[in-house]
């Protein structure tokens, strides 16, 4: 594994973490800290634990202005702080990064199969590919780019030809405010290249944005009132899809995800398989990075009316390993909503179903839910697929603080 975040008893420490204590640390604003509040009271608490570990530059570096362009500032790519606002990981020392570990874990929640457990293996997932990368494994440098970089063409989203090179273009000017990161802001793999911000001040009776990712992660969660107004964008992808550890474990992050949308499309008889294929065809997700609101006006595919019960079962537990991002409470409010409008949510598909080949892409899209998963061909691990994967809701991305046009 290369050096970063990597798994030790269900958390994760920095290897090689820079260190700020005694007088070299700037004294910043003393945050309050209510060890036994619950919800999001606990969010709010776990966040201000970590902000009163980090110096008054590294506070003003992770808690930012709450505006469009700062929560819109994620990406699916290796492209560090270029893309991305807050602090990096890289950046932290070991009891700084432990705080940070405890917001993801109080916010994404800690039982098997969810958000927290998920951006560990993220984590490691990226380590493994900056180690493969770093072995001569990887592809050449793109012309005019950064050693890290993967090469790209200029749509990010559908292609005429599944068979085209994936791409991973950014578009967009970047976004505002100071992107406080350490070395290795640029482009590059490894979990020392992810960023955390705060988008407004953390609280119970506010409006404001938690954001973590970095190379295949975006996690946006918005609070409002106390409450969780929206738990998406959260875009995942992974490669390599498996792979397995010096000490004998295997990973498999997406698993989950991918073995629910093919329990699904595999359900489909023959006449309904025909009925769910899309003519386009995919080379990533439609709704990445820069896509916010660009829901396709009609909606394609099989609607799940006409599906049986039992089908319908498997539509819901297709949707849940993406819900299962945020908290516990959360979840399981957003999937009774998904449920509720389970009738009018359509099933759809592209290329081919067994999600294990370039361009074999599937999607549902409810009155609220937007799920896509795609595979495309590996950037290092060249003669294996890998997943592209993005989570929306029509009316609470960002809790529904933004227009998009």
């Amino acid at each position: 594994m290369a050096a970063g975040v990597v798994l030790v008893g269900g958390g994760f420490v920095a290897a090689n973490a820079a260190t700020t204590t005694g007088a070299a640390k700037k004294a910043g604003v003393h945050y309050p800290v209510d060890k036994k509040a619950n919800g999001v009271a606990a969010v709010v608490s776990a966040a201000n634990a970590f902000l009163n570990t980090l110096d008054s530059d590294q506070q003003a570096a992770t808690v930012l202005d709450y505006s469009q362009a700062n929560a819109t500032a994620w990406s699916n790519l290796p492209c560090g702080s270029s893309c991305r606002v807050g602090i990096q990981t890289g950046s932290l020392s070991d009891e700084q990064l432990a705080a940070l570990k405890n917001v993801l874990k109080v916010a994404l929640g800690t039982g098997k199969g969810t958000g927290y457990e998920h951006v560990l293996e993220t984590l490691l997932a990226d380590d493994q590919l900056a180690s493969a990368e770093s072995s001569g494994s990887g592809p050449a440098a793109p012309s005019g780019g950064t050693s890290n970089a993967p090469s790209a063409s200029a749509d990010p989203s559908a292609s005429a030809d599944p068979s085209a090179t994936a791409t991973d273009a950014p578009t967009g000017t970047p976004p505002s405010g100071d992107p406080g990161g350490g070395a290795g802001g640029g482009a590059g793999y490894g979990s020392d290249i992810y960023l955390m911000a705060f988008l407004g001040t953390p609280s119970v009776d506010g409006t404001w944005q938690l954001q973590f990712g970095g190379h295949h992660l975006a996690v946006n969660v918005t609070y409002k009132d106390g409450k969780v107004a929206g738990a998406s964008p959260f875009f995942t992808g992974v490669e390599p899809t498996s792979w397995t550890a010096d000490d004998g474990t295997t990973y498999e992050p997406m698993a989950k995800f991918r073995n629910a949308m093919l329990a699904l499309t595999g359900s489909l008889s023959t006449e309904q398989l025909a009925k769910a294929k899309l003519s386009e065809s995919f080379n990533d997700v439609l709704l990445g990075p820069d896509e916010d609101g660009q829901f396709p006006e009609t909606k394609e595919g099989i609607k799940a009316s006409s599906l049986s019960p039992k089908q319908k079962k498997l539509v819901l537990e297709a949707i849940h390993p993406w819900v299962a991002g945020v908290d516990d409470a959360t979840a399981k409010r957003l999937m009774k909503t998904y449920a509720k409008e389970l009738d009018q949510t359509y099933v759809s598909y592209s290329g081919g179903t067994d999600l294990d080949t370039q361009g074999d892409y599937v999607r549902i899209d409810g009155p609220s839910v937007w799920i896509e998963f795609v595979c495309q061909n590996g950037f290092v691990y060249q003669d294996k697929v890998h997943y592209h994967t993005v989570y929306r809701d029509h009316t609470r991305d960002y809790g529904n603080e933004f227009s998009f046009s």
